[in-house]
């Protein structure tokens, strides 16, 4: 995929500059280690986010309503968040590459299954759940973990590098499935985008296991959030993470932010379409939201190890409560260049909650916990997800206009703000001798 093969060159021009010693000593390369791994992601969450288009499709022919369609997705985010927690654990148990192997066949043969859907209840059982526990399974937590592991002096942007992966997802995933649907129909897009799935993530996921644990950060390298002010911890369960406050705070941020980010993500093209746009140009406004995520992704993490996280955090969430009103504005003068200035304003500014939450987690609980806890905070991602789509899609329903739905995604986004700027506040706290629970 184009982003990877970026990345790859990059690295070259990298690693050409290092000296002889220092190459053999990182040994697996830092961006080509990670560009394996946003590609599996890209496949993995290119479902999650296709299934924006997919939700015309099927409301063009079946009919169904807006609110149970949305409501297919809530259960999917609650599914894939209820799943976390159990992928986490096994992370600690079992290497987490495997876990992304077997993943990705069972994410194959169920979406080749999912072709098959024609009932609400096939839909909510065979998408919203089996479908979910195998995004989960070789999606983000298990990476998480992984690079956590490998890339300590540079959390930020390894997690930044391989959050963009997700960011492919809506640049490449998304635009493929809609021209399969427009060619062929929604059950070919299923069953192509399975085999696909399968084709890449297994052998890909054993190649990196087959290589072993990667040391790939050269000489020289920053250490994780080098110029961010740190209160050192020590290692800390599940139990003792939730009796914290920051804990909570980072729940909050997922909470919040995602209510804000899936709602315009999930209603965006139907949105579009509704205010005169084609299909194919809707859904082009989700690979430019994919394309700036990835700059906001690997820029952000690039940032974030060399000044506060959370700083960072606020000003991306800033920048997506103003994409909020700027796709409110297109329902009143819609055009293609319009809704590419929305794309780029939300691609940047959710990104940060993708890619930058996971990294404050690990700065506050990092260790052989780190999935566990990850996963439980990702919980209220999870409920978030479910909450702003389906509310929105309701209450669309009920009123025939986006005008509330958008209202409330804004003001979701201000709390999710506000929650990262208090964790700064207490984490600087707990440097100047408070609590530490504050940190």
């Amino acid at each position: 995929m184009l982003w990877a093969r970026c990345l790859v060159a990059f690295n070259q021009r990298v690693t050409a500059a290092i000296r002889p010693d220092e190459r053999k000593e990182a040994g697996l390369n830092f961006l080509s280690y990670l560009a394996v791994i946003a590609v599996t992601l890209a496949l993995s969450y290119g479902i999650w986010y296709s299934y924006s288009v997919i939700l015309v499709a099927l409301l063009n022919e079946f009919g169904w309503s807006r609110s149970m369609l949305a409501g297919v997705f809530s259960v999917f985010t609650l599914v894939h968040g209820a799943a976390n927690p159990l992928i986490g654990a096994l992370c600690a148990r079992l290497h987490p590459l495997s876990l992304m192997a077997g993943g990705g066949v069972a994410l194959g043969l169920v979406l080749w299954v999912d072709s098959f859907i024609a009932t609400p209840w096939q839909l909510y059982l065979g998408f919203g759940v089996f479908t979910a526990v195998a995004v989960a399974a070789c999606g983000w937590i298990t990476a998480l973990v992984q690079v956590q592991r490998n890339f300590p002096r540079r959390l930020g942007l390894a997690m930044g590098i391989a959050g963009s992966g997700v960011g492919g997802a809506m640049l490449v995933v998304v635009p493929l499935c809609q021209l399969l649907i427009d060619a062929y129909g929604w059950r070919t897009a299923f069953r192509v985008l399975g085999l696909i799935c399968a084709a890449w993530i297994l052998p890909s996921s054993l190649y990196l296991l087959r290589r072993g644990r990667a040391s790939p950060e050269p000489a020289g390298a920053p250490p994780a959030a080098s110029a961010m002010p740190h209160v050192e911890t020590r290692s800390m369960t599940l139990a003792e993470a939730t009796r914290t406050a920051p804990f909570w705070l980072i729940v909050a941020v997922y909470f919040f932010g995602n209510v804000c980010s899936q709602t315009l993500l999930v209603h965006q093209v139907v949105y579009l379409v509704d205010h005169g746009l084609a299909a194919i140009v809707a859904a082009s406004v989700v690979s430019v939201v994919g394309l700036s995520s990835i700059i906001g992704k690997i820029g952000g993490g690039w940032l974030s190890d060399r000044i506060d996280r959370e700083l960072v955090v606020v000003a991306g969430i800033a920048i997506m409560v103003t994409s909020v009103g700027a796709l409110a504005a297109l329902g009143a003068a819609p055009s293609r260049w319009g809704a590419y200035g929305f794309a780029v304003l939300l691609g940047l500014g959710y990104s940060v909650i993708a890619a930058l939450i996971p990294a404050m987690v690990g700065d506050r609980f990092s260790g052989p916990h780190f999935g566990s806890i990850i996963a439980v905070g990702m919980i209220g991602s999870s409920m978030g997800s479910a909450l702003g789509p389906w509310l929105a899609g309701y209450l669309f329903d009920l009123t025939g206009s986006y005008a509330l739905p958008f209202l409330i995604a804004a003001a979701c986004g201000v709390v999710a703000g506000m929650a990262s700027w208090l964790a700064r506040v207490l984490r600087m706290r707990a440097m100047a001798g408070g609590p530490k629970n504050f940190l």
